[in-house]
């Protein structure tokens, strides 16, 4: 029999969000729940695995991951995008991968739930309830006739800018690639240039795909181009922004705050100023993690086991 382990399952969610009944007899599965930062301690624990389930780009795998575990024959990602996989390494060892479907509605409403805990200071004022602290400590900040500068008009950014819109905010967006054409579509207005998004934007959020173009893209001085009175929000990928300037730029008062929902390393360190910093709004990377998505990751990879198995697969990645 084959076996598969399912990693860093985080909320032991796995099992229980889709019918893994079709693999009885034929794969054995177990779960694997507390992550793992050494990549020797993953090898080892799943180096009787043939199958291996991965969630997006929680555990990397290497060139040398893949040289750890002769056994491997099938990766499965959630997501038909993951960063942290060597494709090319992975064909090298024989090993096919696979995908799954993503939804593009959770990580636009974890957005918006940033953006709003920012504006009327949430957490703060959670906290000082909870705590039997001071009764309304801050003042809001208002969505309405402020502009919300959208940086990639994808699937998600469209999804982001349209409630926007609804919240009746002056919505620009940019990228690289971003045409007026495609700007009037969604309603929205072309920013022109990042830099003009950035000077006029109260609140500007990320939804590019992480790639040699966008990697870095805001550094410090695209932060020092932002008002002191604007927001940063980033639920893409961590390494679109310089975090030594995020940093300094929080530190400095340079912009009102931030929301992060990615960070370079997860989970994030204990000791990381970014747990730390009160202008700082930071969520676990939760964008993608809704039941929808993961009753769909999970089914999924059932399938493309199924079509491995049949050998067939199904969704791969190259």
């Amino acid at each position: 029999m084959l076996r598969c382990a399912i990693l860093d399952d985080y909320q032991d969610a796995a099992l229980r969000m889709a019918d893994w009944g079709p693999l009885t007899g034929k794969v054995e599965v177990k779960s694997l729940r507390n992550h793992m930062a050494r990549e020797e301690d993953v090898a080892a624990a799943i180096a009787d695995c043939e199958i291996v389930v991965i969630m997006r780009e929680r555990t990397p795998f290497g060139a040398s991951m893949f040289a750890r575990l002769p056994r491997l024959k099938l990766l499965i990602t959630s997501g038909m995008r993951n960063g942290s996989i060597d494709l090319k390494a992975a064909a090298h060892h024989d090993v096919v991968v696979c995908g799954t479907a993503s939804g593009s509605s959770p990580p636009a409403e974890i957005t918006w739930a940033l953006i709003l805990g920012l504006a009327r200071h949430i957490a703060p004022e959670n906290a000082a309830l909870r705590s039997n602290g001071q009764w309304q400590s801050t003042v809001g900040s208002d969505l309405e006739g402020k502009q919300l500068g959208v940086i990639g008009l994808g699937k998600i950014g469209e999804r982001v800018a349209k409630v926007g819109l609804a919240f009746n905010m002056k919505v620009a967006a940019w990228s690289s690639n971003l045409t007026a054409e495609r700007a009037a579509e969604v309603g929205v207005i072309h920013a022109g240039s990042l830099d003009r998004l950035l000077e006029e934007s109260d609140y500007v959020t990320i939804h590019v795909v992480l790639g040699d173009r966008s990697r870095g893209l805001l550094g410090a001085d695209q932060l020092r181009r932002m008002k002191p009175t604007a927001y940063l929000i980033n639920t893409s990928r961590s390494a679109i922004v310089d975090q030594k300037a995020l940093i300094e730029a929080l530190q400095q008062r340079a912009i009102a705050g931030a929301a992060l929902d990615v960070f370079d390393v997860e989970p994030l360190p204990a000791d990381h100023v970014f747990r730390s910093l009160d202008n700082l709004l930071a969520t676990p990377h939760l964008g993608y993690v809704s039941e929808r998505n993961y009753r769909s990751y999970f089914s999924e990879a059932i399938e493309d086991i199924q079509a491995f198995l049949a050998n067939s697969p199904i969704r791969t990645l190259s």
